[in-house]
């Protein structure tokens, strides 16, 4: 197979064919936005090693428009399409709009819910006027590689999952039209559950539809049928693993089972797209959050930073039990033998620590890198401060004199670490609003509030972060709020402006500096035994969060990130710091 030659690929009344000819296509979805540029080449040959011919990504709209018309490297999307011609496979873009993903808010950008609320994802014109400009600045990256161009691009998604979420026909057939009047012209294509309120909600006449699953899949494609009963068979998501949450378990699932569903899916005839191949990394904080519940409508479930999904292929690009039954499957559907692994890329040897000796407390972090303090009667969400990842300090003052009363938070998403008069008074979380020390007046209320992933699914999709509603003091709202935001992209280039001094007391919050030496650069795994909650950086690269909460317990430092002889780190708490505040690489 070679994507370096034009060629028309369509779907066929049975089939998918490349130039007249029956093909299968075997994916996985490998989502850039998750991999180190520097090592897309070796993830991409490992998806070749396991006997697949296609590479499948979404496309994350937040990451590349974080404010409206400022783009940032939508080229990104061309440099990893043109990886995977290198490698020798054909590639699937799912550019949404929305892409869920367990990413934040589904891909949606902050700027674009925040104000539209229920009318995104819908034929709403404002809505639409702001997809039509995205897609305009994307899909130039996606059409000059298409198949028939000498590209790898052989399919491109029209919205995701819409089945599970809405049923506006205009909408769908809106982005439809969109994606063909910007000159794509490989075949279209929808996924949804396979129900049958979910294909008619979220299938587009004339575009095929495919289905995702995890496990059922004779009776999933016998659903399909009923809805299609014409064309090619594919299962675009086959979800090999899962995803974890804070707090909860470890996703796992045994590699026996997983490659029967696999071997279930070809015996039927059928295309697959492995989700996920391999899973990578939610770097930076972009890690989403689902609501629990058959409506997922109840707790929040905040997603870890690893995105591992136990895939064939780990978190740090290594093959596994799954990957080895899944290539012992795969080669039966290879035309010719399968290439060998790539060479591993390099470990860190011998591990190292880091004393985290310098300091700045919260309040000078804001103060250097937050944006402007606003004044308003009631407390601003998160969107009214322009904040997609990171925190927002709100100060009320309690009037006096008075006597103790309850203090709670109506609206609260979704955690609050809580200081009256300077001293800290506990944490508050949507399921525990109210403090459990009653306060008098006067007094100043300070409440650092942090969003732990905005929803990537479901009828909640877009909801707000911040103090949504107000806080109160008995049943009185107070008001004359003082709120300053911090984006967790002020780092990127700002982390030099913050002046540090010497650690202050034990378990402190604040952003803690320290450095390490390193012989031989490679992946690595960094602890942090002792701290609570926040965000770790290395040389400037935002690893993600970690989280005392568990089940994740290290973050992956790619090995590019790390270079020869000195290194740096800067880990932000919000919670409380490690006593000997000090990290672990190994």
């Amino acid at each position: 197979m070679t994507t370096s030659q034009a060629a028309e690929f369509r779907v066929g009344d049975e089939h998918f064919e490349l130039d007249g000819r029956p093909v299968r296509l075997l994916s996985g979805a490998l989502h850039y936005f998750r991999v180190h540029e520097e090592q897309w080449d070796h993830r991409l040959g490992m998806l070749r090693a396991m006997g697949l011919n296609c590479v499948e990504t979404y496309v994350p709209w937040n990451l590349h428009e974080p404010s409206p018309g400022t783009y940032h490297d939508v080229e990104a999307l061309g440099r990893f399409l043109d990886a995977a011609a290198r490698a020798g496979l054909w590639a699937i873009v799912r550019p949404g709009p929305y892409i869920c993903a367990e990413w934040e808010n589904g891909g949606l950008p902050h700027w674009v819910t925040g104000p539209l609320g229920a009318r995104a994802r819908t034929c709403d014109p404002a809505y639409l006027r702001l997809v039509d400009r995205w897609f305009e600045a994307l899909m130039p990256q996606v059409v000059a590689r298409e198949i028939h161009r000498g590209g790898p691009v052989v399919m491109v998604q029209v919205e995701n999952e819409y089945g599970s979420y809405g049923s506006d026909a205009t909408y769908l057939r809106h982005v439809t039209d969109v994606l063909r009047d910007l000159g794509v012209e490989v075949p279209l294509f929808t996924s949804d559950g396979p129900e049958d309120h979910m294909l008619t909600g979220g299938s587009v006449p004339g575009v095929l539809a495919t289905v995702n699953f995890g496990s059922g899949a004779r009776t999933a494609f016998e659903t399909l049928r009923r809805h299609q009963p014409a064309g090619p068979l594919m299962c675009m998501e086959y979800w090999c693993g899962w995803f974890s949450h804070w707090g909860g378990k470890e996703a796992a699932r045994t590699p026996q089972d997983a490659a029967a569903v696999l071997r279930e899916i070809l015996e039927c005839g059928a295309s697959v797209n492995i989700y996920m191949a391999h899973g990578g990394t939610n770097f930076a904080g972009w890690a989403g959050a689902n609501r629990s519940g058959h409506l997922h409508d109840g707790e929040l479930q905040p997603d870890v930073t690893s995105y591992d999904y136990d895939a064939p292929i780990d978190e740090q690009g290594r093959p596994t039990a799954k990957f080895w039954a899944f290539r012992e499957i795969l080669a039966e559907y290879a035309q010719g033998p399968l290439p060998e692994l790539p060479v591993q890329p390099a470990e860190l040897g011998a591990p190292v620590s880091a004393s985290l000796d310098s300091w700045a407390p919260l309040d000078d972090v804001v103060s250097a890198l937050g944006g402007p303090e606003t004044v308003t009667g009631a407390p601003p969400a998160f969107e009214d401060l322009d904040i997609d990842r990171g925190l927002v300090r709100y100060r009320f003052e309690v009037p006096g004199p008075r006597k103790a009363y309850p203090l709670s938070v109506r609206g609260l998403r979704d955690r609050a670490v809580v200081y009256v008069d300077g001293k800290r008074a506990g944490v508050l979380t949507e399921a525990a609003p109210v403090l459990e020390t009653e306060v008098p007046g006067p007094a100043v209320v300070e409440l650092w509030v942090e969003s732990l992933g905005r929803v990537n699914y479901g009828p909640l999709v877009g909801e707000s972060k911040g103090i949504t509603q107000g806080v109160l003091h008995e049943r009185q709202y107070l008001h004359g709020v003082r709120a300053q935001g911090l984006r967790l992209d002020a780092f990127d280039d700002g982390i030099g402006a913050v002046a540090l001094r010497p650690a202050g007391e034990p378990g402190a919050c604040g952003l803690y500096a320290g450095t390490f030496e390193v012989a031989g650069p490679g992946d690595a795994r960094i602890e942090l035994p002792g701290w609570t909650r926040g965000f770790v950086w290395v040389n400037g690269f935002n690893l993600g969060r970690y989280w005392s909460a568990g089940p994740q317990h290290e973050l992956y430092v790619p090995g590019p990130v790390l270079r020869e002889g000195a290194n740096e780190v800067w880990v932000l708490e919000l919670e409380g710091a490690a006593d000997e505040r000090a990290v672990r690489l190994s």
